[in-house]
């Protein structure tokens, strides 16, 4: 079996959901460790060692919380060259940073790199096998990874955070990073803060609340938010609305957008173009809201309501109201 390094792509000291995923992913293979960054990551250790992590590597440089890839990518080196010599799995996320880390230290590596896996386990010889939704989710295929180091992202959702069966101490080791100057040569100088709606983040949540084209225009959003909140769910958009500049391009769900994987996922006024089922097509359940008895989500829907939004969702969150 190769020894498993986890990229925590998390720079606030907490190990959030897809870390915990990728833990979980991760102990198939055996004890993993985890990179974890900035001067906080070390708040985040009893949480990883719950999930599994034995040795955990903190490299604490500011530099590496600025939302620079180049600093985490020379961190997980300078972790590699701790880890010493052997098969090494490296396991991180899918966001556009994290694949970029990920490709970046394939190279440097000279290791198989797999983005966006659904799942990773190892075969009879414990080589690291994935799986991938292709072709906009329409086809599974496996990938078996044979080179001695390995990359895998994993998109978020892929699998249930499961902790460990006993909560592990981990070895705890500061590791120290002699930068490149191209990896400083780059620094954040402004930063401002998303203004905060108390929803949960989009990958994250269980329920997601999804607005398209069939709204009309960016003020029936309120809808959507509405029924998000009565439901504690998360706020998506199509690419349409996205692009229509309807609702901000950080909760667009699709292909270009994000992969979501809730228990929920609510198409409210989404016509289900193929761009956008590759977004949310892992969803445990669909129900879709739509006009059009044609529109392609109805294939993908476990339940299609066939009626005019405008009626329906208001008719909906009234009847949450009386029932609780």
């Amino acid at each position: 079996m190769p020894q498993v390094l986890v990229v925590a792509d998390t720079a606030d000291g907490l190990a959030a959901k897809p870390v915990q995923e990728l833990l979980t992913l991760a102990r198939r293979f055996g004890p993993p460790a985890v990179v974890l960054f900035g001067p906080d990551g070390h708040r985040a250790v009893g949480a990883v060692g719950a999930f599994g992590a034995e040795r955990v590597f903190l490299v604490e440089d500011p530099l590496t919380t600025e939302g620079l890839v180049l600093p985490r990518v020379e961190g997980v080196l300078a972790a590699v060259a701790e880890l010493g010599p052997g098969p090494l799995l490296v396991l991180t996320g899918s966001s556009p940073d994290a694949r970029e880390t990920a490709a970046r230290l394939s190279l440097r590596l000279e290791a198989g790199l797999v983005t966006d896996a659904v799942d990773v386990a190892p075969d009879g010889d414990g080589r690291p096998v994935t799986r991938q939704s292709v072709l906009a989710a329409s086809y599974q295929v496996q990938a078996a990874l044979t080179t001695p180091v390995a990359v895998v992202t994993v998109k978020p959702g892929a699998v249930s955070p499961q902790p460990a069966g006993e909560p592990v101490t981990p070895q705890v080791q500061r590791v120290d990073v002699a930068f490149s100057g191209l990896a400083r040569a780059v620094r954040l100088t402004a930063r401002s803060e998303r203004a905060a709606t108390g929803r949960p983040e989009l990958t994250d949540a269980s329920v997601v609340i999804s607005g398209g084209r069939g709204l009309g225009g960016p003020d029936a959003f309120a809808l959507i938010e509405r029924l998000a909140d009565q439901m504690g769910g998360a706020v998506g958009a199509s690419r349409a609305a996205v692009d229509a500049g309807w609702y901000p391009h950080a909760h667009q769900v699709g292909q270009t957008g994000k992969t979501v994987s809730p228990q929920l996922y609510l198409a409210v006024g989404i016509s289900g173009a193929i761009q956008h089922r590759a977004g949310m097509q892992t969803s445990k359940t669909v129900v879709a809201i739509n006009k059009d008895p044609e529109a392609p989500i109805f294939e993908l829907a476990d339940l299609g309501i066939v009626g005019d939004l405008h009626a329906v969702v208001p008719q909906l969150s009234e009847e949450i109201d009386q029932r609780r």
